[in-house]
């Protein structure tokens, strides 16, 4: 009987031992979920707020696949970028400049990549990824009262493999029911700035029409053509 009973307790631990590590879900596992989840995203509209040192803007970011980005600001006010898959087009309001740049080949290839949903498979190939917190949602906002401090979040932690990334870390908060990207917070390597970038009042798969992406730009802009520094 004593024997009967030793082995009725190793088979009630091994099962509660396997149904825990079953609910472990590993951070390339979610992470993987949560590329997944963007994959499947035709396009979407989302309120963007932009924090850069004591800098605050604040902005409506529209997207549509493969490649199409447009940003409205409405903080500075009528500032916009616009990505139409070909020209990259910035409106700044205050000197009344349009900066325009042709984007050609791999470098359009390039450039789509860091505004879309592919962004997030250049992240796992260029950066370990960690969880900040572990697995468990944590408040978006800690030391915060109200809602960001009410909202629960999965903080990750990317850290470059190598010295050619722009970004020392970049820190992401993910919704875990919606499997969005609630903030990014990225460090720059050279001046060890922190941008920050917050999301919130998705919309997805509204079926935005192609001309969302055409922008007509103020005649009494002065314009500056291929901006960018070229390789």
């Amino acid at each position: 009987m004593k024997k009967i009973n030793i082995s009725i307790f190793f088979l009630l631990y091994t099962a509660v031992s396997l149904s825990s590590q079953a609910q472990i879900l590993t951070v390339n596992a979610f992470f993987k979920t949560v590329s997944e989840k963007y994959g499947q995203i035709r396009d979407y509209e989302a309120d963007m707020t932009i924090t850069a040192n004591k800098s605050i803007m604040h902005s409506r970011v529209s997207f549509k696949k493969p490649n199409l980005l447009r940003i409205d600001f409405s903080d500075p006010a009528t500032q916009t970028i616009v990505f139409n898959g070909e020209q990259l087009t910035v409106y700044l309001p205050g000197p009344r400049a349009i900066l325009s740049q042709s984007v050609e080949g791999g470098n359009r290839a390039r450039a789509a990549n860091l505004a879309t949903p592919q962004g997030l498979a250049l992240m796992s190939r260029y950066y370990s990824i960690a969880y900040e917190t572990g697995q468990e949602a944590v408040a978006l906002d800690e030391n915060t009262a109200g809602s960001a401090a009410e909202e629960k979040v999965i903080k990750l932690l990317l850290s470059r493999k190598n010295t050619s990334e722009g970004f020392r870390t970049v820190k992401l908060a993910i919704n875990p029911s919606t499997l969005l990207i609630r903030r990014v917070e990225a460090v720059s390597a050279v001046s060890a700035d922190v941008f920050k970038f917050d999301f919130s009042n998705y919309a997805l798969n509204q079926n935005i029409p192609d001309t969302r992406f055409l922008y007509d730009a103020p005649s009494s802009a002065n314009t500056y053509n291929n901006f960018l520094l070229t390789e």
